[in-house]
């Protein structure tokens, strides 16, 4: 079997979830998907980013990097 007939392992989306994604989990991600394309990658301007699109964290508060990196990790991401 040559290299080009190795199946590689990859893992499928569905794999890894433990449910559908909630509504938020989809407004969410797709709002992160626009930070990171006009606002850019660094912590505070994702936070930023979040914060003027009026997308909260899920307690209704505004994102701070804290409430970020915890939501992040409750997501598993």
């Amino acid at each position: 079997m040559s290299s080009t007939d190795t199946p590689w392992p990859y893992l499928d989306v569905h794999q890894s979830r433990t449910h559908e994604p909630s509504p938020y989990e989809l407004k969410l991600a797709a709002t992160l998907e626009e930070v990171f394309t006009k606002d850019g990658h660094e912590l505070a301007d994702v936070v930023r980013g979040l914060n003027t699109r009026q997308v909260h964290a899920p307690d209704g508060a505004p994102w701070t990097e804290d409430s970020f990196r915890a939501e992040m990790h409750r997501l598993g991401a």
